[in-house]
């Protein structure tokens, strides 16, 4: 069983941003404000929350469940 992983490095979209970040254990998040340029982030289109769209690693219920990231 591989460990769950707890902090992913969102990137903003708008202006390139990078923070890293502690994600929910039990949760999915689907608001964020960009530190840089306080744009909303939200989901895409098919993802569970902020962390699947925009960080370098999936939530961690998308780690628990197994199921592969888009793109």
């Amino acid at each position: 069983m591989t460990a769950i992983l707890s902090e992913s490095t969102l990137t903003c979209p708008a202006c390139g941003h990078q923070q890293k970040e502690t994600m929910p254990i039990d949760a999915c998040q689907y608001f964020y404000e960009c530190p840089g340029c306080h744009r909303i982030l939200r989901p895409q289109p098919g993802d569970c929350c902020v962390f699947c769209s925009y960080g370098d690693i999936p939530c961690p219920p998308v780690q628990q469940s197994g199921t592969p990231r888009r793109g």
